[in-house]
């Protein structure tokens, strides 16, 4: 045998196990998605159903208000746009609440809505509004505001709401 025949046989030999180890290296990345995908939730599974809001919970809604809305805009490193809805919300009525949902509305100078998104300033998983209290509350929308949005603040409706 000569030595270039040698060569080319040790690399023939060497190409399989290459080869091989690809395909493992291949399939462990493949198991990663896979299971990530089953433990990481997406968007679409962290949609909570809607709150109640029978007739209890309409004739509570009015003793809950919303003072000092302050809104801000920021960009993430993808150019991707939020905006971002901060303030105070309180509980005068006579029953804590468990949980708010509200439905944010902003217009343009036609008094169109241009956006709306439902948000949750207070969770099931938060300590109850207590009666009397007053909370701070920031929640994000996923988006930017539309150019012909009027800069007035949004339109707040609430939505939702477990009284305990």
């Amino acid at each position: 045998m000569e030595p270039g025949e040698r060569i080319q046989d040790e690399e023939r030999s060497r190409f399989p196990a290459a080869f091989v180890a690809g395909l493992v290296v291949i399939a462990i990345i493949a198991g990663i998605v896979v299971l990530l995908s089953h433990f990481v939730k997406t968007p679409q599974q962290t949609v909570a159903a809607p709150l109640p809001f029978g007739a209890t919970e309409q004739v509570y809604a009015p003793q809950i208000h919303f003072q000092d809305l302050r809104l801000s805009q920021s960009d993430n490193l993808i150019n991707q746009q939020f905006t971002y809805i901060a303030g105070i919300i309180s509980n005068d009525g006579p029953r804590p609440v468990a949980a708010v949902e509200i439905l944010v509305e902003f217009h343009d100078p036609f008094k169109q809505v241009i956006l709306k998104d439902t948000l949750r300033p207070i969770h099931r998983s938060d300590a109850p509004l207590k009666v009397g209290e007053q909370r701070e509350f920031n929640l994000a929308i996923d988006q930017g505001l539309p150019t012909t949005w009027d800069q007035q603040n949004p339109a707040i409706h609430i939505t939702g709401l477990v009284l305990p």
